[in-house]
């Protein structure tokens, strides 16, 4: 072989061999590239899933902050609510507060409580209530009582019990020997009067409750009348009575013109309560005021708060009372609750004559036998045993 031939192939192959290295060098560096880019490619495509991911994640709180926009007007909303309703009650807490404060009152004095004998005594709230017949409409003394009732207020269940005592039932009263019952307010007030009830009864009253005609009228008149029930019987004596009530009250009277169930005004229920020229007598009117104060508490346990202000507005400065603001506020939280149960008059047994003065009086039929039913009534108290006080008065009054 030539010299000419061996270059030839040597550069042939040398040729070839760099060829061979280029194209495999460009290979590799064309498999990179693509590999770059490939692996670049799944970069960027990286981002953008990341990105996404941060746009969706961005998205999602803006939304949930949106929503929280939108709640917090009804939040704030339901805040304002909540702080007008606290500010209407603590308004409403005042003003029953101050009006409270316009009511009269007395702390009785003198008087005597005698319901240790009662076990079941302490679990009622037990208060006189007194209606005045007054003229003059004077609160205090120098006036007969009316209407005489002793209330219990069962501690637990809110119950309330009624009984009306007689206001001819043959009593002793301190300083002054025997007499009517309405007399004691009369000889010495709430006091003398609170005080006769618990001697004669084996009671431990602390409390009354006094008000006159104008007070009754007007708060039956603020509620917008009441329903009652008039007899045939009963209709020329309420008017009777109706009529010396409004004269009393400076106020013009409606006569009632027909029997039968009808709304009655302040006035003319006023006079119901009065009326005793009827088969009963004084039984009979006693009932009366205990249905016209049923009819009273039913009214306003169904009427609407301002027509209680208007009530409260018109008869806290018409009572009489020992009673303590707290005292009253605790009564008239559970006002809803209270629930008017048994209705007696008292003595439930007695015989009515005239006395050696010449004067009728109602005389118990015993009052030893009468004091027991009493706490049967009131309390609850099955076999009660009567004090030795009330079993030497007994011997006195019973007739």
């Amino acid at each position: 072989m030539s010299q000419r031939q061996r270059y030839t192939s040597e550069d042939h192959y040398r040729s070839s061999g760099h060829r061979s290295q280029r194209s495999s060098e460009n290979h590799s560096r064309s498999s990179g590239h693509r590999s770059q880019r490939s692996s670049d490619g799944r970069n960027r495509t990286g981002r953008t899933t990341a990105s996404s991911g941060r746009h969706k994640t961005s998205d999602t709180g803006e939304n949930t902050r949106r929503r929280k926009r939108k709640k917090h007007p009804i939040r704030r909303f339901l805040l304002l609510l909540l702080l007008l309703v606290v500010v209407l009650i603590v308004g409403a807490g005042v003003y029953i507060v101050s009006s409270l404060s316009e009511i009269e009152n007395h702390e009785l004095q003198n008087v005597a409580l005698c319901g240790d004998n009662d076990p079941n005594i302490g679990k009622y709230t037990t208060i006189a209530l007194f209606g005045v017949d007054s003229r003059a409409n004077d609160l205090r003394k120098n006036t007969r009582s009316d209407s005489i009732m002793i209330a219990s207020i069962n501690k637990k269940t809110h119950e309330v019990k009624l009984v009306s005592v007689f206001r001819d039932t043959y009593v002793q009263i301190e300083d002054h020997g025997c007499s009517k019952a309405n007399h004691a307010y009369a000889y010495g007030g709430p006091d003398l009067a609170v005080d006769t009830l618990n001697k004669n009864f084996d009671l431990s009253i602390q409390d009354f409750v006094t008000v006159n005609f104008s007070a009754l009228t007007n708060v039956i008149d603020e509620l917008g009348g009441i329903t009652l029930n008039i007899k045939k019987e009963e209709l020329k004596w309420v008017n009777a009575y109706g009529r010396d009530v409004a004269r009393i009250n400076g106020q013009k009277y409606t006569k009632i013109k027909k029997p039968g169930k009808q709304t009655v005004t302040g006035v003319q229920a006023t006079g119901y309560c009065r009326v005793r020229y009827t088969k009963g007598g004084d039984f009979t009117r006693a009932e009366r005021q205990r249905t016209v104060l049923q009819a009273i508490f039913d009214k306003a346990k169904t009427t609407t708060p301002t027509t209680l202000v208007s009530v409260m507005d018109t008869i806290f400065p018409q009572i009489y009372t020992s009673l303590s603001t707290q005292d009253m506020l605790a009564l008239l939280m559970y006002l809803p609750f209270y629930d008017i149960g048994e209705q007696q008059g008292f003595p439930y047994k007695q015989n009515g004559h005239k006395g050696s003065d010449g004067v009728y009086y109602g005389f118990p039929d015993t009052l030893e036998s009468n004091v027991i039913k009493l706490h049967e009534e009131l309390f609850g108290t099955k076999d009660y045993s009567p004090s030795d006080t009330v079993r030497k008065i007994s011997k006195k009054t019973s007739g």
